[in-house]
């Protein structure tokens, strides 16, 4: 970050002052001006988050334990990667205004999952090359051993639906600064032969059995609404220039579904998964891929969350086998100087019967604070309240045992005046989390609900017996909450309630 010298005279004040509107002025200009040098670009994107970050910070509503640029608008998470004992996230940000625009690469990392620093703006539009935007991608290792970013790069004056080409940039082992490559676009509309891709958009690598492959989303038959795919590239080189097309890796099976966003391939438990977000509830496939045909078969589907404010997600592999995910929170107001933060980690794996299994990442731990913890607690037609600790940023563990009770119910109340009660409720078979409705049977013979329920500030997570989750944007509580519990046509034990406050990730 850059950081402006005080002047020592003051016989200037009215023409400095006059000197630093039109600089502020000039750095909140959204588009790249002709003849502006890329380093130019980056100076004015680096001022104008700079400038809106006390008010952003200052927001009372602003979540505080969720990933999030400085300030202004951010989307998709991006090229989460491990190495060298940091955790590295990028995200897609609008540096100029809290609501979208042209977009850049942002740049978090963190040694823990916990505590996270701000790292300078990892890539912007290479102007002078005709480039307008940074869309979204993924972050590897080639085989020279380089940090290499994949990306869609997005030309000036030309529309993403029928142009786009994907350009890789490199960096030394910090990452974070990057050099486009000289090969670029390294992947381009050439490779498709006669077949026309809309909305290619959004690389993803991947390896099996020591050969290094790409996917893309989009879709083919634009004219007639769209035919949804993934397609898949394999490389041609160590350095990841040199790509073949191989075809279509899968099409999507509803034929409403006009195209796909950032498809996400990995390997998991020994199956593979796909996940892909098609403008609306993020979609997960599990099933087989064979690496000759370049084909995947879907065996089972669901959804990764059931929230309206959670998409794009990109996963991250860690040194110890582990697939980590994060997705993009939405649906804020603008005018805040902030808008948007990424999901909490969550760790990922697969039930014997292929369906996704997600919980917080473990280290989410060590921003707890002293709990408040209440044990076997008898539930039959009644309520029981439980004072919270005195914050609105929060995560609640509940293990709910429900022998005969047909609902049980969970409501958070505060003096605040908010548009929708915070209430989730379980009727045997379904989830509700405020308006949410999310499919939750039981295994057969059992009978207990396990809730882990983060709230930070306008930003509510609910994980449910680890195969549900829901993202949902509320209006803030404030600090003087309590928990009411009520079961409804028999008896439920709430074994455990445990409630923690949580700090800062910064």
């Amino acid at each position: 970050m850059f950081e402006r010298m005080r002047p020592k005279a003051t016989d200037f004040r009215p023409m400095l002052r006059t000197f630093q509107f039109s600089v502020l002025a000039f750095s909140l200009l959204p588009l790249c001006l002709h003849g502006e040098s890329a380093n130019e670009l980056f100076t004015r994107a680096t001022a104008a988050v700079q400038a809106a970050a006390p008010r952003a910070q200052a927001d009372p509503t602003r979540p505080v334990f969720h990933v999030m640029a400085p300030a202004q608008w951010i989307n998709d998470p991006n090229g989460p990667i491990f190495h060298k004992g940091f955790y590295h996230l990028f995200y897609q940000l609008h540096p100029f205004s809290d609501g979208s625009g042209p977009k850049y690469w942002g740049h978090v990392r963190s040694r823990d999952l916990a505590k996270w620093e701000h790292l300078p703006i990892a890539l912007w539009p290479s102007s002078e090359a005709g480039e307008a935007e940074i869309w979204s991608g993924c972050c590897t290792i080639n085989g020279q051993g380089e940090p290499m970013i994949f990306y869609t790069s997005i030309a000036r004056g030309k529309p993403a639906l029928d142009h786009a080409e994907q350009w890789a940039a490199t960096s030394d082992d910090d990452l974070i600064t990057w050099r486009k490559h000289p090969a670029n676009p390294v992947l381009s509309e050439e490779l498709h032969g006669g077949r026309k891709v809309y909305d290619w958009r959004d690389p993803f690598v991947f390896r099996d059995q020591k050969r290094t492959f790409l996917v893309t989303g989009g879709n083919l038959n634009q004219a007639k609404g769209g035919q949804a795919v993934v397609n898949i590239y394999e490389a041609e080189n160590t350095e990841l220039t040199k790509w073949t097309y191989r075809g279509v890796l899968f099409q999507h099976p509803d034929p409403k579904t006009a195209t796909v966003e950032c498809p996400n391939f990995f390997k998991l438990g020994g199956q593979w998964v796909l996940f892909v977000s098609p403008y609306g509830k993020v979609q997960y496939f599990v099933g087989d891929f064979d690496a000759e045909t370049c084909r995947f078969r879907a065996h089972t589907r669901g959804l990764l969350d059931f929230g309206p404010n959670f998409y794009a997600p990109n996963t991250m592999l860690v040194s110890d086998g582990r697939r980590l995910v994060w997705g993009w929170v939405n649906g804020f107001p603008g005018g805040h100087g902030w808008n948007g933060c990424l999901s909490l980690p969550r760790l990922l794996s697969l039930s014997g019967d292929g369906d996704l299994r997600q919980k917080p990442a473990p280290q989410l731990g060590k921003l707890r604070g002293k709990p408040v913890v209440r044990r076997n607690i008898r539930l039959e037609n009644g309520v029981e309240t439980l004072n919270l600790p005195k914050t609105n940023t929060l995560e609640v563990l509940a293990e709910i045992d429900l022998p005969t009770a047909k609902r049980i119910e969970l409501e958070f109340k505060s003096g605040a005046k908010v548009a929708h009660p915070i209430v989730v409720s379980f009727n045997g078979s379904e989830l509700q989390v405020i308006d949410a409705k999310v499919p939750l049977p039981l295994a057969q013979g059992a009978r207990r609900l396990s809730l882990r329920i983060f709230i930070d500030r306008s930003v509510m997570e609910v994980f449910a017996n680890e195969t549900a989750c829901v993202t949902k944007h509320i209006a803030p509580l404030d600090g003087n909450l309590s928990l009411e519990i009520r079961a409804a046509d028999g008896q439920a034990n709430a074994k455990v309630i445990r409630a923690w406050p949580m700090k800062t990730v910064w």
